[in-house]
């Protein structure tokens, strides 16, 4: 496949970019076009793995969480004026956590206390994409494949939608709460891999921009009987029968767009929707998670995953230098992002170890890439230096953080869901470039790893466009059996 972003040129990066959103367009009308996928299994044998997990809670911290300003500390010098920038390693001071040896940042008081019920992977690795794009990266991540591809390529949560179903048949699959697709940077490029893909409109995600209104996406606008609400229904079903466009369309997809939508109004005709609701939350508990949007959305994942949902993912959310995106005053931008995911994290594993589910749901702490106060990429790449502030010494505050992207080595932590408790599995370098010295793992083996644990072995595949396509790209995905607590059968 062509590199669209191997160049060092803006004005042609500028245009790969425009090439890339082309390419995104042509792949999603294909999705829409493609028949109707068909399984592998029966022509091509495979033993599913026996799971560990019955859900997963993928908490993703998105624009690249700086590793070493979370779960891998590294050397710590506070902000002093004249600094050489090289020196800047971590911008926090390091802290215990109850396993001997291990420790994270300081500012995640609440999540170090519960990391004695955690995996800790410090090895984690990203290819080099040429030019380190936040939607590409992301669209890598959260499907397995580097865009452009020739067909919706589904989001991990759709394959679990699509091979597992939900555990509730009235609850959806697959969730995602937290992030906008409209009115954001990058829209087009986050609705290409927040999708069900080739699998169709039924195993795509339910979108939950704001926990705190989830209750009202399940029910009826406000004075609206039943008999109307059916009634609205059948006219919306006539609509698309009508539309101009329907010849363009698969009838496998139309078909999945209209059994999506008979999902939706069972839903909402079950008293299960009150899961959608937090404010059916106990006071106390909902203060402790309210630190915002993505604590509220914690919350609502815990009650989702408590009435059946198997794949639901909770985002910080990805807006172009907000958040995760520090390209300045990473120090201070980081210390709020703390304050915002530290209470809710730790209080979503005591509560799902509480009501004795922590076992079997596996939750997932990941971003796309770390990050890196000089180096863009990973050594040796080509990527341009996507810094705001190019500077050799500390001046001001807003110098002082980590601003590159980083794919040279990321942290990814995991609860539950059948992996060891206060382990700790590879190492980054103590000092710059902090790349994963011991036991790499690559996106392709995490996925391998996180399908293992829910039962779907990295080689299922499903046949599209004349083509087998596999949940781990071309099925080569292996299982790091060391995370596991017990490996599973047939892995």
């Amino acid at each position: 496949m062509t590199d669209l972003f191997s160049t060092n040129d803006p004005t042609k990066s500028r245009l790969a970019r425009r090439e890339f959103l082309q390419a995104l367009a042509a792949m999603s009308a294909a999705g829409w076009m493609a028949g109707e996928p068909r399984s592998l299994q029966a022509e091509e044998p495979i033993e599913q793995p026996e799971p560990t997990a019955d859900a997963c809670i993928l908490l993703w911290m998105a624009g690249g969480m700086a590793a070493p300003e979370t779960f891998d500390p590294k050397r710590y010098i506070p902000y002093e004026v004249g600094m050489p920038v090289n020196d800047m390693l971590s911008t926090f001071p390091a802290i215990d956590t109850p396993v001997d040896g291990l420790q994270i940042t300081a500012g995640l008081p609440e999540i170090a206390k519960v990391m004695d019920r955690a995996t800790l992977i410090r090895s984690a690795v990203q290819p080099d994409l040429g030019s380190i794009l936040h939607s590409r990266h992301q669209f890598h991540w959260h499907t397995g494949y580097v865009p452009p591809q020739t067909v919706a390529c589904p989001h991990l949560g759709a394959w679990a939608a699509k091979v597992l179903g939900s555990n509730n048949p009235v609850m959806p699959a697959f969730i995602n709460i937290g992030q906008r697709l409209e009115g954001v940077g990058e829209k087009e490029e986050l609705k290409a891999f927040t999708t069900g893909g080739f699998f169709g409109s039924e195993f795509g995600p339910m979108n939950l921009p704001y926990p705190e209104e989830a209750a009202r996406a399940v029910q009826p606008p406000s004075g609206m009987t039943g008999q109307r609400f059916q009634s609205r229904n059948a006219l919306y079903r006539e609509l698309i029968e009508r539309n101009p466009h329907r010849e363009y369309a698969s009838d496998y997809q139309q078909e999945s767009l209209l059994r999506s939508m008979d999902n939706a109004y069972r839903l909402l005709s079950s008293k299960d929707r009150a899961a959608f609701d937090i404010n059916e939350e106990p006071k106390e508990s909902r203060e402790i998670y309210d630190t915002g949007r993505f604590g509220r959305g914690c919350l609502l994942a815990r009650r989702l995953v408590e009435s059946g949902a198997k794949f639901v993912e909770v985002t910080t959310e990805y807006v172009p230098f907000l958040h995760w995106d520090t390209h300045n005053s990473g120090h201070e931008t980081v210390a709020r992002l703390h304050s915002e995911i530290d209470r809710p994290i730790a209080q979503l594993i005591r509560d799902l170890e509480a009501r004795k589910m922590l076992d079997r749901t596996l939750v997932i702490i990941a971003s796309e890439f770390s990050r890196d106060a000089l180096m863009e990429g990973k050594p040796g790449s080509n990527a341009n230096d996507q810094a705001t502030f190019k500077v050799d010494k500390i001046e001001e505050p807003k110098h002082y953080g980590l601003h590159r992207h980083f794919t040279g080595g990321t942290s990814v932590v995991m609860f539950g869901g059948g992996m060891k408790q206060g382990f700790v599995y590879g190492r980054t370098a103590d000092e710059r470039p902090l790349v994963a010295v011991e036991n790499p793992v690559s996106v392709m083996d995490l996925h391998a790893t996180i399908m293992t644990a829910l039962g779907i072995s990295p080689k299922t595949a499903y046949l599209t466009e004349g083509r087998p396509f596999y949940v781990t790209q071309d099925g080569h995905g292996q299982p790091v059996k060391e995370l596991f607590a017990k490996t599973p059968a047939s892995v």
